[in-house]
């Protein structure tokens, strides 16, 4: 998939959550210690857009407080303009170096949108499905590097899980997160 193609992907399956929270869910608590579900959803707007900042990509602030799915439809369709029409703009970042805009998209934020698609799934009281084959590429190539992610600050310590457990459940563990959490 091109990485237009798999942002429209993973960004709609994203929407559908949602889409589908009425206003009370926000509150809700979810896996990630301390984020509610309104929580995940402004990680995934805020953050991204400071990130284009260094591809010379200036998005406006969108509050996502006051309306989050009016927000997130907003940024997903900024992100996707993007990644339609790239223009050979090359995000320079001083931990990643120059990477074509798109790339950099699809490697670190379209990653994060499946990623914290299971966050808000649980949020939400749903049981997400990430894919297995895609769950068990991701765990593979994150395992190499598993020490310089953890020193990041971005993943907790690994929960453990039986030998037996699904792909999904693995990678979900090796992130930090419970795979059996309720809300």
């Amino acid at each position: 998939m091109t990485p237009a193609q798999q942002h429209a992907q993973d960004a709609a399956r994203f929407t559908g959550l949602v889409e589908s929270a009425s206003p009370g869910d926000w509150a809700r608590p979810s896996p990630v210690p301390g984020w509610t579900a309104l929580d995940v959803v402004k990680h995934l707007v805020e953050w991204s857009r400071g990130f284009l900042h260094g591809a010379g990509i200036d998005l406006p602030a969108l509050d996502v407080d006051a309306d989050p799915a009016a927000a997130w439809k907003q940024h997903v369709t900024d992100i996707q303009a993007i990644l339609d029409n790239p223009a050979g703009r090359v995000l320079s970042n001083p931990h990643i170096g120059d990477k074509p805009a798109e790339e950099a998209i699809d490697q670190f934020y379209t990653n994060d949108v499946w990623m914290h698609t299971w966050d808000l799934a649980k949020a939400l009281g749903r049981e997400p499905d990430l894919g297995q084959d895609r769950c068990a590429a991701a765990l593979a190539g994150m395992r190499p590097m598993e020490q310089i992610l953890r020193d990041s600050g971005q993943f907790g310590p690994a929960v453990p899980v039986p030998d037996d457990a699904s792909p999904q459940d693995k990678l979900i563990a090796f992130i930090g997160r419970d795979p059996a959490w309720r809300p």
